[in-house]
C-alpha cells in the first residue's frame, strides 16, 4: 500500500505512520505470530483515517486523535504479540548430548598450548571492558591502527589481539612486537578462515581463565571502528549477566554448495536454518558468558562459521542475543557496512566499518575517545540533532 502523504497532513502524522510500518518491518525474523499482526494491521489500514490519507483528504480534529490513538493501539498491541512468543513460543531445549571427545579435541583450547601469552594483564585490576581482536600474524599495520585509536590505552579498557601460527610461507615480528606492547596472545594452531572458531574459542577461554573480572569482553575485528566514548556509556545501563548484543542475525541458512567459502555439510549441521547469531564483526557480552560459551562449546560439533558457531552455543545455554537497538528511531547501533565519514552518523552508532575511500583509519588522533579529542569526531548527541533541526529550517 502506498500512501503520499502531501502538505495538508502534519509532520506528527508522518513520522507516526512511517515508525509504524518500520517497526512492522523491523520485526521480520523474529518469532511472532504474523497472523495476528497481520490481521491487527489490516485493521489499522481499513479505519476511516487511513482512508482519507490514501484518498488525499484532509483530516479532520477528531479524525487526527483517532489515528494517533490507533497507532499507539497496533503499537502495543505488536509489542505484545513479540514478547509472548519470544517467552512462550520458544522451542523445548533438546536433551545435551557432549560431543565425542577426538573431534571436541580439535576445538578445545586445551589442545593448544601458548606461544606468546599475557597472564598479567589483569593480575590488579578487573576491567570494564575487554577488547578481544582476532588478528592475523602478518596484520601489524592493522594492529597499529587500533592501538593508535579506539584501542588506546585506558583504565576503564583493555584491548587484546589474539592470533594463531603463521603459514609457511609467512613471516611475523609477534615476538618483538609483544615486548613492546604486551597485548599480543597466540597460540599453536595454524591462523586461517577455517580456525576462525577455534580462535573465538581460545578469546573466550583466555577472558574466563586470566581475566574472569571483567565485566563485559566485546569480540571485535581489526577493521571495524568502535566508539569507545558511546560504548562505554551505554553499557553503564546495560544487563551485567547472561547478556549478549551486537547485529542480530535471526534469518542465517547454512550455504550448501562445496564451492562456497561458508559452506556447512549437511554432516556437520543437519538443520536448514541456524538459531539467532550476532555477526562476528562486533558483538559486546557479560563477562559470564565467556565460560559459558567455553562450556557450551562441548555440546557443539565445530563448524567454521564463528559468529554462527557462537549462535549455537547461546542455544544450549538457552541464552537470546538481544537487539542494540534505539527503538524510537528504529537505529541499529551495530552498523555493519562500510560508511562515509560523518560525525554525527557516528555519533549515534557503537560500531561500524569506515569507507577507506573517504576516512584514512590509521590517521586519527590518538586517545580519540578518553580525551577532549573525541569531540571533534563525535560531537555531543544533543548537538547533532540541533544541527538536523537548523539544517531542516
Amino acid at each position: 500500500m502506498n500512501i503520499d502523504l502531501d502538505n495538508r497532513h502534519s509532520s506528527a502524522e508522518t513520522e507516526l505512520w512511517t515508525a509504524s510500518v518500520c517497526l512492522i518491518n523491523d520485526l521480520d525474523g523474529l518469532p511472532y505470530n504474523p497472523a495476528l499482526l497481520l490481521s491487527a494491521f489490516l485493521r489499522f489500514r481499513d479505519s476511516a483515517e487511513i482512508t482519507a490519507l490514501t484518498q488525499q483528504r484532509p483530516l479532520t480534529a477528531d479524525m487526527r486523535a483517532g489515528l494517533r490513538w490507533k497507532l499507539v493501539r497496533l503499537l502495543a498491541s505488536t509489542a505484545v504479540l513479540v514478547l509472548v512468543a519470544a517467552f512462550s513460543l520458544r522451542a523445548p531445549a533438546a536433551e545435551l548430548s557432549p560431543v565425542p571427545a577426538e573431534e571436541h579435541r580439535i576445538l578445545s583450547p586445551l589442545t593448544y598450548r601458548y606461544v606468546l601469552n599475557q597472564p598479567e594483564a589483569c593480575r590488579d585490576k578487573s576491567p570494564f571492558l575487554v577488547f578481544l581482536v582476532p588478528v592475523a600474524p602478518r596484520d601489524s599495520a592493522a594492529r597499529e591502527a587500533v592501538r593508535g585509536t579506539w584501542g588506546s590505552a585506558d583504565r576503564d579498557v583493555l584491548t587484546l589481539f589474539f592470533s594463531g601460527l603463521p603459514e609457511e610461507e609467512q613471516r611475523s615480528n609477534l615476538q618483538e612486537e609483544a615486548g613492546l606492547h604486551a597485548d599480543m596472545i597466540q597460540m599453536d594452531f595454524v591462523d586461517s578462515y577455517q580456525n576462525l572458531t577455534i580462535k573465538t574459542m581460545m578469546m573466550m577461554r583466555w577472558l574466563s581463565t586470566f581475566c574472569p573480572h571483567a565485566t563485559f569482553g566485546m569480540k571485535v575485528d581489526a577493521d571495524v571502528f568502535v566508539n569507545v566514548f558511546y560504548l562505554l556509556e551505554w553499557l553503564r545501563s546495560s544487563p551485567r549477566r547472561g547478556f549478549i548484543t551486537g547485529s542480530v542475525i535471526c534469518d542465517g541458512q547454512p550455504r550448501r554448495d562445496p564451492n562456497s567459502k561458508w559452506f556447512v555439510s549437511e554432516e556437520h549441521y543437519r538443520d536448514n536454518t541456524f538459531p539467532p547469531y550476532v555477526s562476528g564483526a562486533g558483538y559486546v557480552f557479560s563477562g559470564d558468558m565467556a565460560g559459558r560459551i567455553s562450556w557450551a562449546s562441548r555440546f557443539v560439533r565445530m563448524i567454521p562459521l564463528e559468529d554462527v558457531y557462537v549462535g549455537l552455543c547461546l542455544r544450549v545455554l538457552d541464552v537470546r542475543p538481544v537487539y542494540a537497538r534505539i527503538w524510537m528511531f528504529l537505529r541499529n547501533l551495530f552498523e555493519i557496512r562500510t560508511l562515509k565519514y560523518d560525525r554525527c552518523t557516528f555519533a549515534g552508532l557503537l560500531i561500524f566499518i569506515v569507507d577507506v575511500n573517504t576516512t584514512c583509519f590509521s590517521s586519527l588522533p590518538v586517545h580519540l575517545f578518553t580525551s577532549s579529542a573525541a569531540e571533534s569526531w563525535f560531537p555531543p548527541r544533543s548537538r547533532c540533532v540541533l544541527h538536523r533541526e537548523r539544517k531542516i529550517q
